[in-house]
């Protein structure tokens, strides 16, 4: 469900592996071009062309054994009631989105149904039908509940054939370390209106990464996660600003921080933002699944998150044609943002402090 730059990509590799697939598009360009000449994926050094079968609209097919949703956040709800006509009974829905998608799809689905996939690497759309991977790795899948069955494993065989799959009885954990990735890299995207690689080179895109980052792990630290470590990249809980690198400038451990922030760069310095990609086509940015979540849940659990609610703010204003993407918008935000950043800062160095001096927290806080 879905064929933009993620799911084309896994349709046609698994079509090239053997299965049946049948890709759903409401994209009636993509549908004709993969009816037409196929999937076309470019790599490095060639492009392969793989027959496929894609439609506008499920209709008569099926019944089928697994559905992958690989639409938006903003509509894999509807993908999934659209695709669940068509499953055989107990089938289930694999989501392939960032964000936190698995419990709205479990509302309609069941909960016992719904698989949860974190995709570490990236692909894009370029032009209907053809399809770029902008970045390696693989996946980690599970459910939310944490337990391990045929139907999960079956899925893990499934997806092995397109990169390294790890099955965790930690989803959330593992979901909510790529939400904090992904709530910096893509929100800078598409504010900053170009690639990764391009913008991580600028010490103030790299500070508000990590400072984004930093709400979330604060928020998901606050809910009572464990955060997992998620594509070979980094441990989440050690990339987060302390509350004292919080109010600083610059140290030693910021400035290893800043140089774990140049590597993802250089690793994903193809990456351009699918939210950026969504607005330039007219429909809505899925800020709310990723920023937004975090303004959520922080509101929720007393964590103060202004820079992803600013964030959030500028993003929609992007869609809105009020701003306007680049370098010059993320400068602004940043300047912007100083203030009530360093506020929460010292509100959170208060509360550290305070914990520090209560009665046998002075060993644990080391």
């Amino acid at each position: 469900m879905g064929c933009g730059g993620l799911g084309g990509w896994i349709a046609a590799r698994l079509t090239r592996d053997g299965h049946e697939v049948l890709g759903v598009t409401h994209n009636l360009e993509v549908a004709d071009a993969i009816r037409r000449r196929g999937y076309v994926l470019r790599g490095r050094d060639a492009t392969e062309t793989v027959p496929g079968t894609a439609v506008a609209e499920l209709t008569d097919e099926g019944p089928f054994d697994l559905a992958l949703l690989a639409t938006q956040p903003t509509t894999v709800v509807d993908a999934a009631r659209a695709a669940l006509p068509s499953l055989r009974p107990g089938a289930d829905l694999v989501c392939l989105q960032n964000g936190i998608c698995e419990t709205r799809v479990a509302q309609v689905a069941g909960a016992d149904r719904v698989i949860g996939a974190v995709v570490g690497w990236g692909a894009s759309m370029p032009e209907p039908g053809v399809y770029d991977r902008t970045s390696d790795g693989g996946f980690v899948i599970g459910r939310v509940d944490g337990r391990r069955d045929a139907a999960l494993d079956s899925v893990a065989t499934l997806l092995g054939g397109l990169g390294r799959v790890d099955v965790t009885e930690n989803l959330m954990g593992a979901r909510w370390s790529k939400l904090a990735i992904n709530c910096a890299i893509s929100a800078l995207g598409t504010i900053g209106g170009d690639r990764l690689g391009r913008l991580i080179r600028y010490r103030f895109v790299r500070r508000m990464g990590l400072e984004i980052m930093t709400e979330a792990v604060l928020t998901a630290q606050r809910s009572g996660l464990s955060l997992e470590k998620i594509a070979g990249l980094f441990d989440l809980d050690q990339v987060a600003l302390t509350p004292r690198e919080a109010l600083a400038s610059s140290s030693p451990g910021i400035a290893l921080k800043h140089a774990i922030l140049l590597g993802v760069g250089v690793k994903f310095r193809r990456l351009r933002s699918s939210m950026l990609a969504a607005i330039e086509r007219g429909r809505e940015p899925a800020v709310d699944y990723l920023n937004g979540e975090v303004v959520h849940h922080g509101g929720r659990l007393g964590v103060a998150t202004p820079l992803n609610h600013r964030v959030q703010r500028t993003i929609h204003s992007i869609a809105s044609g009020d701003a306007r993407s680049g370098l010059e918008l993320l400068r602004r935000v940043y300047r912007d943002s100083r203030r009530e950043v360093r506020d929460a800062a010292s509100a959170d160095y208060r509360i550290d402090r305070g914990r520090a001096s209560e009665p046998g927290d002075l060993e644990r806080a080391g």
